[in-house]
């Protein structure tokens, strides 16, 4: 390595030991504006090569804040396309260890163009290879679009700064005031970091979430060896039902669920887990949230909100670029109903109904608790594409709930008790559900994580095509 600066330190404490190689040490900064001189900058402040973690190749580029401030100039892009070029090339992911000053604006237009050569084949390379950004220090004005423009992002909780405006260019703002471009904002508030830590923890969380995606989309999944019991029962899983990720880490192997944006759209569940081996993405509502105690801390309404829709709906959208099956747990019971909800829920919605109904990989419902309404069509039900819909013996399924639309239809009936228990037993129970073909199988909760895996190893040669078109408009 060409030199042992933080950046460096950085993506040997990132690699497995003494694996990384190097590329373009000794690239350089060329100025062309205002007949300047270019100044000495070593790798141009940006290290560049490829590595393993946990034996897979990954490729890797660390900027280097000790020179000129890690400020992407015309050569700086240029290594870092470069490394992109390889990556595709040969089918591994790459991971941008963030820590820049932004444009160099001594090269000024050189500088300017590089920036959107590396939007563009950030683009490119998206649903080809997975993409990984970690941001340890300022990721400000048009670098702020390279997290977003990759798949996934991490974020040093204290000195990671990710930022379009500086808050104090922000009428009205200050940093002391709120801190726009800091981790807790960006993490809970903007909803595009997936997961905070300290430096020392954050290496570890990258090494092992990268371990659960495909190197490339050809890839077609990702196995390990299983060493849970594939029959094991979830013995408590009906009373963490409400917190989901609580659940999913009940299916999941050796309980383990890596959940992402866990601070942002909190109704919303995302996460990856492994089941029989296989890398599986999750999808599921929340309306609980335990702390460490197995306490509640935290309720929610158990209902779609426009943010939770959108953070779902790109992550169904990755997990089928890349061939993971997606699981989802249901429990719904309406939209979110208030004045800025409305503004854009209605699309928001639409978008998560097109990741689910568009993607092809195996995806399997289990409906554990309510399922009301367009609310539970939205969320991977049967008629927008489920392969296969498991439902809790204690669920409800139906256009709301019983008691509530029973009373709108009999309120004025002599017999409206009867009647009420008559239509709900008709309209909203899972047996009937599953006898019109809506639920293929009604399960005892403990038997889910059995049920579920069944189910993935049945749509393992799963084949499904999709009109001809160059793609959707949704």
């Amino acid at each position: 390595m060409s030199n042992t600066s933080q950046a460096s330190v950085r993506i040997n404490s990132l690699l497995d030991e003494n694996s990384f190689v190097e590329i373009g040490a000794m690239v350089n900064a060329r100025a062309t504006d205002f007949n300047m001189e270019p100044k000495a900058a070593p790798s141009d402040g940006v290290i560049t090569g490829y590595g393993l973690i946990n034996n897979s190749m990954v490729y890797v580029y660390s900027q280097d804040a000790s020179v000129m401030g890690g400020s992407i100039g015309e050569m700086h892009a240029a290594k870092i396309i470069r490394l992109y070029e390889l990556a595709m090339k040969t089918g591994a992911p790459v991971i941008g260890l963030i820590d820049s000053s932004g444009l160099r604006l001594m090269e000024a237009t050189d500088a300017l163009e590089a920036f959107g050569e590396i939007y563009k084949t950030q683009v490119m390379a998206s649903g080809v290879i997975p993409q990984i950004t970690v941001v340890f220090g300022n990721c400000g004005g048009g670098l702020a679009l390279f997290p977003s423009l990759t798949d996934f992002t991490f974020m040093e909780s204290g000195k990671g700064k990710i930022f379009v405006n500086s808050p104090n260019a922000i009428e009205g703002n200050y940093e002391e005031k709120l801190d726009t471009s800091a981790a807790a904002f960006r993490s809970s508030e903007c909803g595009d970091v997936d997961f905070v830590a300290g430096e020392d923890e954050i290496y570890d969380k990258v090494r092992a979430f990268i371990s659960m995606l495909p190197e490339n989309y050809e890839e077609g999944g990702v196995y390990d060896d299983c060493t849970d019991d594939l029959n094991r029962l979830c013995e408590d899983i009906d009373t963490c039902a409400s917190d989901s990720s609580v659940a999913l880490s009940r299916i999941a192997d050796n309980q383990a669920f890596f959940e992402l944006k866990p601070d942002y759209a909190k109704s919303m569940v995302t996460g990856f887990m492994k089941l029989n081996g296989m890398t599986v993405g999750a999808v599921a509502n929340r309306s609980e949230k335990f702390d460490d105690e197995g306490k509640v801390c935290e309720k929610y309404d158990s209902v779609l909100t426009s943010e939770g829709c959108l953070k779902a709906a790109g992550f169904v959208n990755f997990c089928d670029a890349f061939g993971i099956p997606v699981i989802s747990l249901t429990n719904v019971t309406g939209f979110d109903s208030s004045m800025s909800a409305e503004k854009n829920l209605q699309e928001a919605a639409a978008k998560l109904t097109a990741a689910f109904a568009n993607a092809s990989v195996p995806k399997v419902n289990v409906i554990v608790g309510n399922a009301f309404g367009s609310a539970y069509i939205v969320m991977n039900s049967k008629s927008i594409g489920a392969d296969i819909s498991f439902a809790w013996n204690n669920a409800s399924i139906g256009m709301m709930d019983a008691d509530i639309a029973a009373k709108l239809l009999f309120e004025n009936e002599e017999n409206k008790d009867e009647l009420m228990a008559a239509y709900k037993e008709m309209q909203t129970s899972v047996e009937s559900a599953a006898r019109r073909g809506y639920i293929d199988t009604i399960i005892e909760p403990q038997d889910t994580r059995k049920y579920i895996i069944g189910a993935l190893e049945m749509l393992f040669t799963k084949r499904e095509g999709r009109p001809d078109k160059k793609h959707g408009a949704i």
